[in-house]
């Protein structure tokens, strides 16, 4: 473990790998932490790699610097936190990979700040970049009803939960979001406690909170928003992995995202993988960085 001071934040994270080796930056989703790259660093790093695996805001031993700080879990705020994280190590460009929180992270630097990134692997709806401004538009009903979560957590219930029962509450996420994965007391033991940050329930009510328009954002992070708010293309080479079994971003044979890419891209569904794509299946996460790598 390891820690640096970027941005706004004293990050924690893991690197594993040669320091020569080519840097990739994987990053987890909600709710999961960096245990879900476990097996895909140790692979690259196999490989001649140099990881890193930070932890976001409001997980594991990641902390803020000042307690004044606003406790933003929207999208430009963890997009802002990669690019410092970035800054702090000297890493000018590197492979970037990502589900979730982690690949909405990802899908926005290699947005806006492409000339850091030397590819990108995306996973779930592949163009993570939240539309907010139309976040308001209703969904097909099958899709809104797996979005409990998003509206449960703008209630006074949904706080609770996640105050009183959040080791519950994720294990049963895990468990609906990647129905054929078997899942042991151990690997489960070993993330939840990373959910008992204390900026953890701020984080995630507010990220749920701000992407359906319902929250202010944090002004620092303003710019970014105003940005993001055009949908700005993806111009890195990129992969996108879905998995089959998928219980919150089923895959669809179309490709809703394709026009959002306009550099080199592939798209692959996983057939018997969830929503938690690198811990199901490492070795497909790891052989598209690599394939990246092998091609920039």
């Amino acid at each position: 473990m390891k820690s640096i001071e970027a941005g706004c934040l004293d990050i924690h994270y893991h690197e594993i790998g040669p320091e020569t080796g080519d840097p990739v930056i994987l990053l987890h989703g909600f709710p999961y932490d960096v245990r879900a790259y476990d097996e895909v660093a140790e692979t690259l790093a196999d490989r001649g790699y140099r990881c890193f695996v930070p932890y976001l805001r409001g997980y594991g031993p990641t902390r803020f610097l000042s307690p004044d700080r606003m406790r933003s879990g929207q999208q430009a705020a963890i997009g802002a936190d990669l690019l410092a994280f970035m800054d702090a190590l000297g890493i000018e460009r590197a492979l970037l990979g990502g589900y979730d929180w982690g690949g909405r992270a990802a899908c926005i630097v290699a947005a806006l700040w492409p000339e850091r990134v030397r590819g990108l692997v995306s996973c779930g709806q592949g163009y993570n970049i939240q539309d907010i401004a139309n976040a308001w538009q209703p969904a097909p009903a099958e899709e809104e009803a797996r979005y409990w979560y998003i509206y449960y957590f703008q209630t006074r219930r949904g706080q609770e939960a996640l105050i009183r029962n959040r080791a519950e509450l994720c294990h049963h996420i895990w468990s609906i979001w990647s129905p054929s994965w078997e899942f042991g007391a151990k690997t489960w033991e070993a993330t939840a406690p990373s959910f008992d940050n204390p900026d953890f329930v701020d984080i995630v009510l507010h990220s749920y909170r701000h992407r359906l328009g319902d929250v202010p954002g944090d002004p620092a992070y303003d710019e970014i928003e105003a940005r993001l708010a055009k949908q700005p293309k993806i111009t890195v080479p990129s992969v996108v992995l879905l998995g089959g079994d998928d219980g919150v971003d089923p895959p669809t044979e179309d490709d809703p995202c394709r026009e959002m890419f306009t550099g080199a891209y592939a798209r692959h569904i996983l057939q018997g993988v969830g929503h938690n794509l690198p811990q199901e299946a490492p070795e497909a996460f790891a052989a598209a960085i690599e394939a990246l790598a092998d091609a920039t």
